[in-house]
């Protein structure tokens, strides 16, 4: 009865007219920040920070989370139709919704994007509103230990569910946690790998990576193509809607990329990211043609859209309930309420009920809003897919070279994204899935700083990591994936499955 009549008062302040407008104008933000590769909700939170003093609190969070959910929605347009990832967890989308488009399915994958997408935003919220105390506690049980344990397993996933040979899946993993070792050491705070340039003393932008390896690397290697071959898009689009079996076939992976991301969106790091990874990798394993995926596997785009944005709103939990930041954008929120004179913390249910569950139930009405403005505008999106590639790849770039220099204002960053280009371009031409990089550049400088955590806790002593059950637990997992994929039969069997693609 209390939850009840909570979420009553939630929704006598979230309908409020004035919340119904900063609703409507957040979700739209987002989704146009989605779209537009480079620019992410973290840039545009931040410079919104400022006008939060002229705002009253819960419009003003209300607005700020629909940019940040809404981001989840609109990033999955240009992965789809482009290759060109808006949002770094909108990576794994583009593997195999690009592929759709590709056979002429680009509005059948942006549907269920979106309905995915409204789904796990749903059951998302409805898990904040009734469950927030007891899956706050959980995460409370993760301390640096079981996060490297847990950072460790999604890497050996990735080497172990990656599409093609071990080898250039490990060697792609690799590449990622070194490229990630370029930044700023965490415990010293001594520059690493920077060679004194300044630029790279914060690391490399995920965004110059995956642009420059997936947008610019796919057009180069279009480019060199005879223009008959060039398979980029096609212009008769048929399904705009999703026939039955497209429901019966996405449906429960949909279900499952929800449960995954409620509980990953909850732990402190990159959960919505963490979280499309891991539900992308779980439907290959349970698929009965895992050789469908990264050829247009419809799977493969219900299952990570829906557990990203179930993860973007869980991910509310630990901010909310203890006032802890789960990513850089709960962060920045929680900045904008300490602004606005909140103290972020368990003290917000008691002092400020009307915020807390105007904010979560304002969710609800966003991600609505979400689905009436995004599955109407598929056709317009489609539409792209008949424009000649002669014209289309020179506004793609010049919209993502915009994208990359706005990150900081600097043409050193256009100039990296075209380094990554010409990288991704050889990836291409040799076979290389370039997911498991992104996979090792996101993880990587979060494992390394757990791990040193974790050794410092301990004194130096590596038993922590079996001495702690969750974190034992999950190292015993990667063990027996490594060693079951090192047995001659399932190596075979597991080449016989993934077939590299010519």
């Amino acid at each position: 009865m209390d939850l009840l009549n909570n979420l009553a008062l939630g929704f006598q302040t979230s309908l409020s007219l004035a919340n119904l407008g900063y609703a409507f104008l957040g979700a739209l933000l987002g989704t146009l920040i989605g779209v537009l590769p480079g620019l992410g909700p973290i840039a545009t939170i931040a410079m919104l920070l400022p006008s939060m003093y002229s705002l009253e609190p819960t419009s003003a969070l209300i607005m700020l989370a629909g940019i940040f959910y809404g981001a989840q929605y609109g990033g999955s347009t240009t992965a789809i139709l482009i290759n060109v990832p808006g949002e770094a967890s909108s990576v794994v989308t583009a593997l195999d919704g690009y592929q759709m488009a590709r056979k002429g399915r680009a509005g059948t994958a942006l549907a269920v994007s979106a309905l995915g997408s409204f789904f796990a935003g749903t059951i998302g919220t409805m898990v904040v509103a009734a469950f927030a105390p007891p899956l706050a506690a959980l995460a409370f049980e993760f301390g640096a230990p079981e996060y490297c344990a847990l950072m460790f397993l999604g890497l050996v996933g990735a080497v172990v569910l990656a599409s093609g040979s071990l080898d250039k899946a490990l060697a792609m993993v690799v590449l990622g946690l070194l490229l990630g070792q370029v930044n700023t050491d965490v415990i010293t705070a001594v520059p690493r790998f920077s060679f004194d340039i300044p630029e790279l003393m914060d690391g490399i932008n995920f965004v110059i990576i995956a642009m420059g390896v997936f947008s610019f690397g796919e057009i180069i290697a279009n480019l060199g193509k005879p223009p008959e071959h060039r398979e980029v898009f096609v212009k008769n689009v048929t399904g705009l809607w999703p026939s039955k079996k497209d429901f019966k076939e996405a449906s429960p992976a949909a279900v499952r990329g929800t449960l995954i991301g409620c509980l990953l969106g909850v732990l402190p790091g990159a959960g919505p990211i963490l979280a499309s990874f891991t539900s992308y990798s779980l439907e290959k394993k349970l698929a009965k043609h895992p050789e469908e995926f990264g050829k247009g596997a419809i799977q493969g785009v219900a299952a990570p859209e829906a557990a990203n944005n179930s993860g973007a709103q869980t991910a509310f939990i630990p901010m909310l309930t203890l006032g802890i930041p789960t990513s850089a954008i709960m962060a920045l929120m929680i900045g904008a309420m300490t602004l606005m004179g909140i103290q972020p913390g368990p003290q917000v249910i008691s002092s400020n009920p009307s915020l807390f569950w105007g904010l979560i139930t304002s969710m609800w009405v966003g991600n609505l809003m979400l689905v009436i403005l995004n599955l109407p505008l598929i056709g317009i999106w489609v539409k792209l897919l008949t424009v000649p590639y002669r014209f289309l790849f020179p506004a793609i770039m010049a919209f993502c070279a915009i994208g990359v220099y706005s990150l900081s204002n600097s043409t050193f960053d256009v100039y990296c994204t075209a380094m990554f280009a010409v990288i991704g371009y050889v990836f291409h031409k040799l076979g290389f899935e370039p997911a498991p990089l992104i996979l090792g550049f996101i993880l990587g400088p979060m494992m390394e700083e757990n791990l040193r955590r974790s050794l410092l806790m301990s004194r130096g002593d590596w038993t922590i990591f079996i001495t702690r059950p969750i974190a034992a637990i999950m190292i015993a997992v990667a063990v027996v994936l490594m060693a079951a994929i090192a047995l001659p039969i399932i190596r075979k069997k597991r080449e016989e499955v993934f077939v590299e693609e010519e």
